[in-house]
């Protein structure tokens, strides 16, 4: 077992504060953590002691040796370069300044050096996530540890609100619970400006325990000196660039932007067409342009269908990740010319829709639905649907969805509702569905059973009080309550436990365990209830642990579903105890007409008073909690309709399992298994109003020979699609004449997820055969999140197989769930939900907190959800447009898991958009006015190296995605067609600018073809590679440029290449290199040939390096000054690596990944001292060479600055 040696005090040492952090994410056993004084055989601390790795020592690479590779890259050598300059910068810049405002002697300047790292570190994390790739590293757990202390005791409200990103970067970070298992819940600092360090040098400071700690060292009082110096010249460059900062320079007037004229569509439009316009927000023309469905495509075909949203919803970032993909495959497909359909469609959403529509009702009238009656408030219904129900249609073509909106279909409508009410009446006479009494989850608000997925699971760690609809004061939650039963006839007691004591009213017996030796003497024996005057047998069954509590269990079999098996296996009473609205039936008179959490407190002390309550202690628990009405789920035994899933699972899990069907990503397809091989029979009843209403008749017969029907009795059931049909089918049934024979629909409606399991064959007007059912059915893919994968996709599989025997599609393609940008879900009670409309206009604090406002939170959840809002939007969220949100969710997707959903990263492709559109307007310019493409963009054999090598990479893209003015043209038609799919308004809005080839002349970007690999075959890798190579050449000299502040100076360029085709290709493309890089000239040196006298250097390539020449262009003392502090570093770095690889077990022990890494490493780092080496001679050599020119008597240097005269 490996062993962590760390200094004494080491939970105030943020560097051992990080690496106890990165133990806790490590795959294997973590190790022993020791405190001591000194490292063990004298090896400085902290430091690790492993039987695999051998001796590692130092906060980064005990951190590296301790995390997972995923910390550190995963193998990327760029990301862990990346990450370990950030370590670096933790250690030599982060934590002394973060430290030293403590120290009196230098808060000041600790002061300062903190305030510009916040700056450095906002701006960088402006667009991004993490410091480094996109999941938290090395680097962020390395800094953020060192920024604890200022966050907890330093910096201020005011200052987080200036620095939002690196704030939302820090909570994101300490957040995780790997964090908090080392440091717990980080305390943001609230003080005011005054008692902030980082603002007032002279405030006193609160951390006295920090300043007068164990006495410094030599070495510790050397190191704060260092520091201090440091700090010292960092103050007097800050004093240096105010005082420039402060001259005043000449105003330069700007010129006048001239913007681009806004685009109109000025095509004419046939009779009976649509008018195809931008200001419809792109309705799609080319729906406007359809073929004749009747006709093939030898193109093929591509349907697919909207998951219909909600009727009573808006708009949220999961609506908007859906529709980006879907859309983009949507125009994707359309270009390409294949037969495409999306079709639209919307959700009668029967809990959601009845709860708005009674709210209205009594906000505005005083009424209920019972006041109103069944018709009128479904009359009512329909009013409030045809007036407020198309929002999400709006919101929908706001983010540029190109559905075909003729085809636009509710699940209600007769065509749907026709489908809905054959589907179950074919089902019902093959036996399908069937009428059963079983347990169902009930809400008392709705008096309504509900779906699984509408129950949501609250957690609780202990004793909890919850509101509860109904109840003025909270009910307590999370506790377990022990009481006896008195066995008959001996008075033994047996004592059972249970977190809801009221249900022992509706107690029918007691389990042990068969092997209980406990309990072998008391079977065939029965206990009393105190209340119910009833026996209760003694049950022997294998479900019971006999490890928990006393090993014996209270069995509730109407009000439990482990208890409702237990019941059925012993043929025991099963005794419903509550009403549909939570009142108690069936019980002893004392608590008769109770409401179920009053009868808790009652049972409770009526236990108390038999003395036969034992104890009450806290007990972790889950809630079952009604996601529409906030009520607690209580399973209550009611008569449902259910359907029967067994075969229909098994088909559907061999449909998946034989290649037929196909699942993406293909991990999904454990959980599709998990689920049909243990698939239950599904209650598709609702106690609702609003809905599908059953098709099903209860028979009474009058006639004496005919025994009156139970409601269980499925015998006495009949489906019909009218009443009159149901009455033929009963009275031949039954043998009796139609007269004798009464009928009562059933009041109850389907499951909403029994008309949406239909939707990829009812919208085509299933069961009537018709062109778009045989043209569009079966579908080609299925696109939604892998939340729904059972509760939707499944159902559709099913049902499809088993009505059309058809698969409703060929493939499905689940995304992820958008999250936060801190990893937790979506909640309005966190204030982190996002309007995806918010994102794409923008919206202040002050308008997030107006939304919160017309939700149905309590004060606290309130309160909460707005400083959720203010930590993470502290100035609102900005706009950043359709397309760039578009853009972002498709881009996430990548990953291949959750999407923590980040609005600066979607910021950052605001930005890209504002790229894309400059460089159209620089290329349009480059066009000109009047301009005519050629009718082929095939090369014209004038073509550049430049022209040759951008057609080759276009070809490129193309086949990813799947003259120099004609170049110019054809890469940028090209180009837009490629990003229209997901940028559709971007790239329409460009597209409308760019002129026309004759022979296409096509009026929307989103009917122009798809560029196909067959058009564009330029591809040429050689002359790829040879650009690449300028290329490499251009950034190391714009990199030299940077690096000495050279931005406007023009400066000479040497190229030395170590073989002939290198010294080839920088010939060839010296014209290209010197005008990107901005240099004067650019010369090519023999391999032999000695560096340039005052150059600095930079390796494009093994096969290139380039000198840049700085005579006479930059300060040579102070660039040796740098390069020596460098050569220093790289000698440190060298030494510790050698150091490391030189172990006598490094070999053995080390993994060869890592071994790999640090060969390169010490490859990286020699190359990198040889080059600080070759530089410094250069300097130096200038350096005796201005001296000696400056010591010559004809030097400028003897001539008196005032007089120009010798002397």
């Amino acid at each position: 077992m490996s062993t962590l040696y760390l200094p004494l005090s080491s939970t105030s040492d943020p560097k051992c504060t990080w690496v106890r952090v990165c133990g806790q994410f490590s795959p294997h056993p973590r190790p022993e953590v020791k405190e001591v004084s000194s490292g063990p055989r004298g090896l400085p601390l902290p430091c690790l002691l492993s039987p695999s790795t051998g001796s590692v020592w130092g906060a980064w690479a005990v951190s590296y040796m301790l995390a997972p590779e995923s910390l550190s890259g995963d193998g990327d050598q760029r990301s862990f370069s990346l990450i370990k300059q950030w370590v670096n910068y933790a250690e030599t810049d982060v934590l002394p300044a973060a430290y030293g405002i403590d120290h009196k002697p230098t808060r000041d300047r600790a002061r300062v050096e903190l305030h510009r790292i916040l700056e450095v570190l906002d701006s960088h994390l402006k667009v991004r996530t993490y410091l480094v790739g996109e999941r938290l590293s090395l680097a962020d757990i390395a800094v953020s540890c060192c920024l604890i202390y200022p966050f907890s005791k330093v910096i201020s409200p005011s200052t987080r609100q200036n620095f939002a990103n690196i704030t939302r970067w820090f909570l994101t970070c300490v957040n995780q619970p790997q964090f908090k298992e080392i440091i717990g819940v980080v305390a943001l600092f609230n003080g005011d400006l005054k008692s902030s360090n980082l603002h007032t040098p002279s405030a006193p400071t609160s951390t006295a325990a920090v300043v007068n700690g164990p006495p410094k060292t030599a070495a510790q009082l050397k190191k704060e000196s260092k520091k201090k110096e440091k700090l010292e010249k960092f103050q007097q460059k800050q004093d240096k660039i105010k005082v420039q900062q402060t001259e005043k320079k000449p105003k330069v007037e700007k010129k006048e932007k001239k913007e681009l004229g806004v685009i109109t569509y000025d095509i004419p439009t046939p009779a009976g067409q649509k008018k195809e316009t931008l200001e419809n927000k792109m309705a799609i023309v080319a729906i406007c342009y359809r073929t004749s469905i009747s006709e093939p495509n030898p193109k093929g075909t591509f349907m697919m269908c909207i998951p219909p949203p909600n009727v009573t919803g808006s708009l949220h970032l999961g609506h908007a990740l859906t529709n980006a993909i879907q859309d983009s495959l949507t125009r994707w497909h359309r270009m390409r010319g294949e037969l495409t359909l999306w079709n639209p469609g919307c959700d009668h959403a029967g809990i959601a829709t009845q709860v708005v529509v009674e709210k209205k009702l009594w906000r505005e009238r005083g009424k209920t639905r019972h006041d109103l009656g069944r018709e009128a408030f479904i009359d009512e219904v329909w009013k409030w649907k045809n007036e407020k129900g198309d929002r999400i249609y709006h919101q929908l073509r706001i983010l540029g969805s190109s559905l075909d909106w003729d085809r636009a279909c509710f699940t209600m409508e007769p065509k749907l509702s026709n489908a809905v009410q054959e589907a179950f009446i074919r089902l019902h006479e093959a036996g399908v569905i069937y009428r059963s009494k079983r347990l169902v989850n009930w809400s008392c608000t709705l008096n309504s059973a509900i779906s699984d997925i509408e129950v949501d699971k609250k957690e609780l760690t202990g004793r909890t009080v919850l509101p509860v609809p109904g109840y003025k004061e909270g009910v307590e939650f999370g506790v377990l309550v022990s009481f006896a039963y008195k066995v008959q006839d001996t008075g033994e007691e047996v004592v059972v436990a249970t977190t809801r004591v009221e249900t022992m009213l509706g107690d029918t017996a007691v389990a042990v365990h068969p092997q209980d030796q406990r309990y072998q003497h008391l079977k065939g024996k029965s206990v009393i209830h105190p209340f119910a005057n009833r026996l209760l047998p003694i049950v022997f069954d294998e479900f019971v642990d006999m490890s928990f509590g006393t090993g014996a269990v209270k069995i509730t079999p109407a009000h439990d579903q482990t208890d409702y098996e237990v019941g059925l296996r012993h043929s025991l009473d099963f005794i419903n105890i509550m009403d549909d609205n939570g009142l108690l039936v069936n019980v002893p008179k004392q608590f008769l007409g109770m409401k179920r959490f009053d009868a808790r407190r009652a049972v409770f002390e009526a236990l108390k008073e038999k003395g036969l309550f034992k104890e009450i202690k806290d007990n972790p628990m889950v809630v079952p909690v009604c996601s529409r009405s906030k009520d607690i789920v209580e399973p209550l035994l009611k008569p449902q309709w259910y359907v029967r899933c067994d075969e229909m699972g098994k088909k559907a899990a061999d449909v998946v399992r034989n290649g037929h069907l196909s699942i993406k990503p293909e991990f999904h397809t454990k959980t599709w298994f998990s689920w049909m091989d243990n698939i239950r029979d599904w209650c598709i009843s609702r106690q609702l109003w609003w809905g599908h209403r059953i098709p099903a008749y209860f028979v009474t017969i009058n006639d004496p020979s005919v025994p009156p029907g139970e409601d269980t009795d499925g015998k006495y059931w009949i489906s019909g699609r009218s009443e009159e049909e149901a009455r033929q089918k009963a009275a031949k049934q039954f043998n009796v004449a139609p007269a004798k024979v009464t009928l009562k629909q059933d009041g109850d409606v389907l499951d909403t997820w029994f008309s949406s399991g239909l939707f990829p064959f009812s919208i085509f007007g299933w069961p009537n055969e018709n062109e778009d059912l045989n043209v569009f059915y079966p579908g080609t893919l299925l696109e939604t999140g892998h939340d729904i994968l059972f509760f939707w996709v499944a159902r559709m599989v099913m049902l499809g197989l088993t009505l059309t025997e058809k698969l409703p599609f060929k493939e499905v393609y689940l995304h992820a769930i958008v999250r936060d940008a801190h990893g937790r879900k979506m909640s309005k009670s966190l204030g982190n939900v996002i309007d995806p409309l918010d994102v794409i206009k923008g919206i202040t604090l002050e308008g997030l907190h107006a939304q919160l406002l017309e939700s149905n939170l309590d004060a606290a959840e309130l309160e909460r959800a707005k400083e959720g809002q203010k930590s993470d939007y502290p100035s609102g969220i900005p706009e950043c447009g359709t397309d760039a949100l578009r853009f972002a969710l498709c881009a996430y997707t990548s990953q291949g898991r959750d999407i923590n959903l980040d609005v600066n990263r979607i910021l950052g492709y605001r930005h890209f958009c504002n790229k894309l559109w400059n460089a159209t307007k620089f290329a349009m310019r480059g066009l000109g006015d009047k301009v005519t493409p050629p009718d082929s963009s095939l090369p014209t054999g004038q073509e550049s190296l430049a022209d040759l090598w951008i057609l080759s990479r276009l070809s490129l893209a193309v086949d990813l995605c799947s003259t120099a003015q004609n170049t110019l043209y054809t890469c940028l038609d090209a180009g837009l067609r490629l990003l229209s799919p997901i940028m559709p308004f971007l790239t329409e809005e460009l597209y409308q600018r760019l002129p026309r080839r004759s022979s296409e002349q096509f009026p929307s970007i989103s009917v122009a073809p798809y560029p196909e690999t067959t058009e564009f075959r330029w591809r040429h890798e050689e002359t790829e590679r040879k650009m690449d190579l300028a290329l490499l050449i251009v950034k190391s000299i714009r990199s030299l440029r940077a690096d000495y502040n050279l931005t406007k100076t023009k400066a000479d360029c040497y190229v030395r290449c170590e073989d002939a085709d290198t010294r080839a290709v920088v010939a060839a493309y010296t014209s290209y290199i010197t005008v990107l890089s901005s240099s004067r000239s650019l010369m090519i040196l023999q391999p032999a040939d000695p560096a340039p006298v005052g150059s600095a250097v930079n390796t494009a390539s093994d096969k290139a390096t380039v000198y840049l020449i700085l005579k006479g262009l930059i300060d040579v003392e102070k660039e040796v000054a740098k390069l020596q502090v460098k050569k220093t570093e790289l000698s440190r770095q060298l030494e510790k690596l050698q150091e490391r690889v030189s172990g006598a077990d490094y070999r053995n022990k080390v993994p060869t990944a890592v071994q790999q890494q640090d060969a390169d490493k010490m490859k990286q780092l020699e190359t990198e001292n040889q080059k600080v080496v070759e530089a410094l001679s250069s300097f130096q050599t200038m350096m005796i060479a201005t001296t000696a020119h400056m010591l010559l008597p004809n030097s400028s240097f003897f001539f008196n600055k005032n007089k120009k005269k010798k002397v």
